[in-house]
């Protein structure tokens, strides 16, 4: 059987203490009492009850510094606080503003006591309920996703020695068929790695190591990784970097989001190129003028532009654009993500036009450690 709702009443009349405790008890609530605010935040805190019913005026510690303080008590789970009060509408008001959640006024009535206690518990019920759910799904699918990268690891090794002639000879016809595996194998895996990241970042599991690092040199790093793509579409790739002043980031982070960026520019143009720049202190021609703590790097292509109604959308989770070649809709939000993790921001400009090649631009925007 489910144990009762325990309930903690403080007050310092002993009489306002029995009458609360009598009709909450007869309501086969179990009950915990205390006479000042100090003895209250020490119960709250070793043993957190499921509702805290606490009289505003009380000597050295009154109601609104005790709300004020649970409220304030770290990794605590949610307690909903009904104040006990004696003063007009504006006090506890002033009580609500601090982190209550409902009050009553005194002399108290039965019922309506009872009413807002069943109110009040039925919204810490649902809370805790949608928090166990969450719970679940986030353990659920970080579990899934574990179990599946296993096998298709193994699958990725096991074709690269099929591929290589470790096990014989195979005919053109099999090679061919087996690197249309590999490419499939590897981009499932992909997307498992980005969905195990993406719950990392949600959970708060996922630790940023924030080192010095140069931006110009990380940017020729990807673009060079990149060139045979673009060469494979005939587009240009080219550059436009700046001398700056460090940035401290994650190294891999920061890698993973830049080549999902240009990547994606390469994947959506058709013809003309790509553009990467990296400047210091210069305002693009869309924005006010920016901190001179800030590195912005643009990535600008000649594609056809994002529609208009899909751009508030592109950095939400599983969001996939009306372009023929879809994604899962995790790479740029976990880029966000991970640029938010960096104190910076990441931001689109484009004006979808099939006539003209003006493309989209993607900022990304990451404070400068120190200047030179």
């Amino acid at each position: 059987m489910k144990s009762p709702d325990r309930l903690l009443i403080v007050d310092d009349v002993p009489d306002n203490l029995f009458l609360v405790r009598t009709i909450l008890e007869e309501e086969g609530y179990e009950i915990v009492t205390s006479s000042n605010g100090h003895d209250a935040l020490k119960i709250v805190e070793s043993d957190p009850p499921d509702l805290v019913l606490l009289d505003v005026m009380m000597p050295k510690m009154d109601g609104y510094e005790v709300t004020r303080r649970i409220r304030a008590i770290e990794d605590l789970p949610f307690i909903p606080i009904l104040l006990l009060t004696a003063y007009d509408r504006a006090n506890a008001v002033k009580g609500l503003d601090l982190g209550a959640d409902e009050f009553i006024r005194k002399p108290i009535e039965a019922d309506e006591l009872l009413a807002r206690v069943r109110s009040l518990l039925r919204l810490k019920h649902s809370i805790a309920e949608r928090d166990r759910i969450d719970r679940q799904r986030q353990d659920f699918v970080s579990r899934l996703t574990h179990d599946l990268r296993t096998p298709l690891v193994a699958a990725d090794r096991m074709l690269g020695l099929l591929q290589d002639g470790v096990l014989g000879e195979i005919s053109p016809e099999i090679r061919e068929a087996l690197t249309i595996m590999g490419r499939s194998n590897h981009n499932l895996l992909e997307m498992v790695n980005k969905l195990l990241d993406v719950y990392r970042y949600e959970s708060g599991s996922k630790t940023i190591n924030l080192q010095p690092l140069n931006l110009k040199e990380l940017l020729e790093q990807v673009v060079q990784e990149l060139k045979p793509i673009a060469i494979s579409k005939n587009l240009e790739l080219t550059i436009d970097l700046e001398d700056i002043p460090e940035v401290k980031g994650d190294r891999l982070e920061l890698l993973r989001v830049f080549n999902n960026l240009i990547g994606n520019a390469l994947k959506f143009t058709e013809s003309g190129g790509v553009r990467v720049s990296l400047k210091h202190n210069k305002s693009e021609p869309y924005q006010t003028k920016l901190s001179k703590s800030e590195a912005v790097i643009a990535i600008a292509d000649t594609g056809t532009g994002i529609p208009l109604e899909e751009q508030p959308f592109l950095f939400q989770r599983f969001s996939q654009g009306s372009h023929q070649k879809q994604g899962s809709g995790l790479g740029l939000y976990l880029s966000h993500y991970i640029i938010s993790a960096h104190n910076g921001k990441i931001l689109v400009k484009s004006s979808p036009n099939l006539d003209s090649q003006t493309g989209s631009t993607f900022f990304v925007h990451l404070p400068i450690t120190k200047t030179k």
